[in-house]
């Protein structure tokens, strides 16, 4: 992955310009060449886990998001890089050099509000491109072993339609040329996305138009309604908060119910435009008894959470969805 990320907006913009009918340096091609190499490597080993993933979940639905985190992440830490580059002085290797100036291209001040999500495979589009042809050659690949997988393609961190729109369509032209290699094999697939910025849930209805399910991404969704960093506010202020009963709990434990509200309307303006949307739940708050019941009030259809927290969150959703049932009566 290091490698790729080494190279990756070099190649990218050497793709654009070589694709607008511009010739390439011998540096750019280079560039080119090692980024292609890197992902390809990654597709294999992608195809590879979810060829495992579909035989172990044959005939079930499997949820698969597309990156996410920002490029940082699978990267050394600047200030590290940077000490250790400035401690070697004149010794310091040409590798390590590069990797400093690759590590303070991609810095940003708030990497979770920056380059991220659907953000980066709009950006870099290859990352979402060697995803969905690994997700669908390993479903082909399961197929003609007798299986029968089923992908659901989550695009994560959209806010606005056309972010979803663009990304879809990319996507699709990559699902389409797979099934073309594969001599017209078809197997099941879905695109939808996550909905885990206020935006996306006020503008539901719109981007229904181009999603198969939603999913909510609670945690960000949070974060991002309360403006509070999780990182930062669970390890400072937080506690303090709930013990001053500033707040009733943690909103990063139990959904809160502003934040549950714009899930309502998210709802309500995406089943206007699609009634049957799948809708559910991702995160530590699907396993959460208290949020479960309001994700039952809502009228989401399922919530997901670590497997550690599935008795848990079974137990409650059976509570949860029988209260619904005596509360109609």
């Amino acid at each position: 992955m290091r490698g790729a990320i080494l190279v990756a907006n070099r190649a990218t913009r050497a793709k654009a310009r070589f694709a607008a009918g511009e010739a390439l340096s011998a540096d750019e091609r280079h560039a080119v060449q090692t980024f292609d190499a890197a992902m390809a490597k990654l597709e294999v080993l992608q195809q590879g886990d979810f060829e495992g993933i579909f035989e172990a979940m044959d005939g079930l639905p499997v949820v698969i998001r597309l990156i996410d985190p920002p490029l940082h992440e699978f990267l050394p830490n600047l200030e590290e890089q940077l000490v250790k580059v400035t401690r070697a002085g004149d010794a310091a290797t040409e590798a390590d050099r590069e990797l400093l100036a690759t590590i303070k291209s991609m810095h940003e001040q708030n990497p979770m509000l920056g380059l991220r999500g659907c953000r980066l495979g709009l950006m870099i589009p290859d990352f979402v491109k060697i995803q969905t042809r690994a997700i669908l050659n390993a479903e082909i690949a399961v197929k003609k072993r007798g299986g029968h997988p089923i992908a659901k393609i989550m695009i994560p961190l959209v806010g606005h339609v056309n972010e979803l729109a663009a990304t879809r369509a990319l996507l699709e032209k990559e699902a389409t040329a797979v099934r073309q290699a594969a001599g017209g094999v078809e197997v099941e697939y879905k695109f939808g996305t996550m909905i885990e910025v206020p935006r996306g849930a006020l503008t539901a209805d719109e981007i229904a138009t181009q999603a198969d399910f939603f999913s909510f991404g609670t945690n960000d969704l949070t974060q991002m309604t309360f403006g509070y960093s999780r990182d930062d506010a669970e390890g400072g202020f937080l506690l303090k908060y709930v013990e001053d009963k500033i707040l009733p709990f943690n909103p990063f434990q139990t959904l809160d119910d502003a934040v549950a509200g714009l899930m309502k309307i998210a709802v309500d303006k995406g089943r206007s435009t699609k009634p049957g949307i799948e809708l559910g739940i991702c995160g530590e708050h699907g396993g959460d008894p208290a949020s479960i019941a309001k994700c039952e009030q809502i009228g989401l259809d399922y919530v997901s959470c670590s497997p550690y927290r599935v008795p848990v969150a079974r137990l409650a959703a059976a509570q949860a969805s029988l209260a619904s049932v005596e509360w109609d009566k």
